[in-house]
């Protein structure tokens, strides 16, 4: 098989696991092209062949006016569906995998791979985030938008058996569950003690590790501060990038700790996290603190993350495949999602019993291995949108 992946995220979860099933499609004999921008990282390994033209879609603290960035936001958006379609065409790919889906102005762009999956082209699409309750605009444009987006896909592959919310009726639409694999155990640089030197950290205390984008509406840092409060024996680092939708909010994070008094117990490292750094902060950490909101429906690829350093984490969410490994393999405390008491009577938890977690079924269960191998049969399969 010849299959083209659309990657137009440049770093971060969705461009790493891109990245990883790529490879492992091709060592199950697949001749994978990925299309991505020229921010794409390279130089891990690829054994695909990388296609750099997509227009970079987020700006971030750029200092351009929110006018403007939203501008070039769509823009790239539309561009990158449409380099898309043309590059299908030109190429003669028959099965092609979006590396996630996306229904942001879909209305204008989707036409132009419906147009194309009714020549005879499979299209597939990672769903990272089944549940699409992020409103842009108003609710029937969301809705429309939702249906647009996959109105041209055929094969939908999902972390959790779930039934998906296409808006309208889908009947091409077939839903594949897929695991989500582990990223690469890259070993620190220093030892434990030595990166806690680093840290300030008191060489005994307990350390909590909040680690990812710095997401508003998704985590809830907040809380994990203010649970600060109730244990001074334990410190937390708290490691990645403003989200371009909240560009202070860390600051705002910081501005809380000195509130509650905590300050001196947090670590912060507002920054990109090179592979390097990721490794010594789960070096340096004993508990991941997964602290998502009710709406959080996905898998976390930093619980994959924490797997692979073999690190427990105190996890929250809505239903969806983060509570289901969780609680399968025993990785961790789940707790109630958006509640103060409950996350600290996760962490009180932590620190009274011992944790077991099945590193080894996790990991021979989730591997990229079977996400190659599910992936490929899916897409194999022969029906078209008629």
């Amino acid at each position: 098989m010849k299959l083209l992946i659309f990657c137009p995220a440049s770093y971060g979860g969705i461009a790493d696991y891109a990245h990883e099933q790529a490879n492992a499609l091709c060592d199950a004999g697949v001749e994978v092209t990925l299309l991505c921008t020229k921010k794409y990282p390279i130089g891990r390994g690829e054994k695909y062949h990388i296609v750099s033209i997509l227009r970079e879609q987020s700006h971030g603290s750029s200092g351009k006016s929110k006018i403007v960035k939203d501008f070039l936001v769509v823009k790239a958006v539309l561009e990158n569906y449409y380099l898309l379609a043309g590059f299908i065409e030109k190429n003669n790919f028959k099965q092609v995998l979006l590396g996630t889906y996306a229904e942001f102005m879909a209305p204008f762009w989707a036409w132009r791979l419906r147009r194309v999956a009714k020549k005879g082209v499979v299209f597939g699409a990672i769903i990272h985030d089944p549940v699409r309750d992020f409103v842009v605009g108003p609710l029937w444009w969301h809705r429309w938008s939702i249906a647009e987006g996959y109105s041209f896909i055929r094969d939908a592959f999902v972390h959790e058996e779930i039934k998906l919310d296409t808006a309208w009726a889908m009947p091409q639409l077939r839903i594949t569950s897929i695991p989500h694999g582990l990223y690469p155990h890259v070993l620190p640089s220093s030892s434990r003690e030595e990166i806690r030197r680093e840290f300030n950290l008191p060489s005994s205390a307990k350390v909590m590790l909040s680690f990812g984008h710095i997401h508003p509406h998704r985590k809830n840092i907040d809380l994990i501060i203010r649970a600060l409060v109730y244990f001074p024996d334990m410190y937390l680092i708290i490691a990645g990038e403003d989200t371009s939708i909240g560009q202070r909010i860390s600051a705002s994070y910081k501005d809380l700790a000195v509130k509650l008094g905590v300050a001196q117990q947090c670590r912060w490292m507002i920054e990109f996290i090179p592979a390097l750094e990721v490794a010594n902060l789960f070096e340096v950490s004993d508990v991941l603190m997964l602290a998502y909101r009710d709406t959080f429906h996905s898998a976390s690829g930093v619980l994959s993350t924490a797997v692979s350093y073999r690190k427990p984490c105190i996890a929250s969410g809505g239903p969806g495949a983060l509570e289901t490994v969780v609680k399968k393999y025993g990785l961790g405390i789940w707790v109630e999602p958006d509640s103060l008491d409950s996350l600290k009577a996760g962490i009180k938890k932590w620190q009274e019993s011992s944790i077991e977690p099945q590193w080894e079924r996790y990991c021979r269960e989730n591997s990229w291995k079977r996400n190659a191998e599910l992936t490929l049969r899916t897409m194999a399969r022969e029906k078209t949108i008629s």
